[in-house]
C-alpha cells in the first residue's frame, strides 16, 4: 500500500520548503520522488520555437524526495505516519498511525 497518493494534502518536513503545505500532483515511482503543487519552484529558461511557444523564464515545480513529505492527519491537522487498516467492508484504507483517523484528501 502506498503511503502517499496523488491528491493527498502533505506537509514538507525537510529541506528548503520545510513547514509548507501543498497537494501532491504527481508521483515518480522509479525515483521515489513527488511533485507538490506550488512548492520547490525552479526557473526553466526556454527559447522561442516555431510551434508558437514563447521563450523566456518559466517557473515550474521540481520534484522532491518522498521521504521529505508527510501526509496530514484530518483531526489534528499535523503531519503523521500512515498505517493500513481494514474498514467494515474489508477494504484496506490509509489511516493515521497514532489516532487511526482518515487522511486528508485535497
Amino acid at each position: 500500500m502506498q503511503r502517499i497518493k496523488v491528491g493527498d494534502l502533505v506537509q514538507v518536513v525537510a529541506g528548503k520548503e520545510k513547514g509548507k503545505r501543498g497537494t501532491v500532483k504527481k508521483i515518480l515511482k522509479d525515483t521515489d520522488r513527488v511533485i507538490v503543487e506550488g512548492l520547490n519552484m525552479v526557473i526553466r529558461h526556454t527559447r522561442p520555437t516555431q510551434q508558437g511557444a514563447e521563450g523566456g523564464r518559466i517557473s515550474k515545480e521540481a520534484s522532491m524526495h518522498i521521504s521529505n513529505v508527510m501526509p496530514l492527519d484530518a483531526t489534528t491537522d499535523k503531519p503523521t505516519r500512515v498505517k493500513a487498516q481494514k474498514d467494515d467492508a474489508g477494504k484496506n484504507v490509509r489511516v493515521s498511525a497514532k489516532l487511526g483517523a482518515a487522511l486528508k484528501q485535497a
